[in-house]
């Protein structure tokens, strides 16, 4: 003869509705480790959710609302990128002209440019070419469009993620993350 496990309905129901919260627990946890590997796989590789590719990439040279409007109103410049090229020889320089006036500054052939890596120690300049001439756009700035400038890194002492600063003048611009 079997015995009844539970003599009264209260009991029984206290473990119905134990069972269902455990079950709960457990698909809130699979749902939960399921989306956290869904964004470390949507971070790490090509395959991204429709969620991750609507998001902005963050800028790793974003300046504050303060320093914009120093580059702006004294320099007439913004959009500050350092770019490692593939090659690691290079570290291309560029920024976007706001005031062509303030910023005919950076494109002044007189002046020597140069990018400060203090982390390796290095200086680094803007190559002269034969033929070509130093790897720098010089003509007269014009609203809206992007120069830019090309560093020689020869035995690639400065690499991507490191912070710069670059110097053209009395312009200097610090805490640059090299991309």
């Amino acid at each position: 003869m079997v015995k009844p496990m539970f003599r009264n309905s209260n009991s029984r129901n206290s473990l119905v509705l134990f069972a269902a919260v455990l079950a709960a627990s457990v698909a809130a946890s699979n749902a939960f480790s399921q989306s956290s590997q869904g964004m470390q796989n949507s971070t790490a590789g090509p395959k991204k959710s429709s969620v991750a590719a609507a998001e902005p990439r963050p800028n790793p040279n974003w300046l504050s609302r303060r320093a914009e409007m120093y580059y702006q109103g004294v320099w007439g410049v913004d959009s500050f990128r350092v770019k490692y090229t593939e090659s690691g020889e290079i570290i291309r320089f560029s920024y976007r002209v706001v005031d062509p006036e303030k910023a005919a500054a950076l494109n002044d052939k007189k002046s020597e440019p140069s990018l400060i890596d203090t982390k390796a120690g290095v200086r680094l300049v803007v190559p002269e070419v034969s033929n070509v001439g130093k790897m720098r756009q010089t003509s007269t700035p014009k609203p809206g469009m992007t120069y830019w400038m090309a560093f020689s890194n020869s035995g690639r002492p400065v690499n991507r993620g490191d912070r710069v600063d670059v110097v053209i003048g009395h312009f200097r611009v610090t805490g640059l993350a090299v991309e």
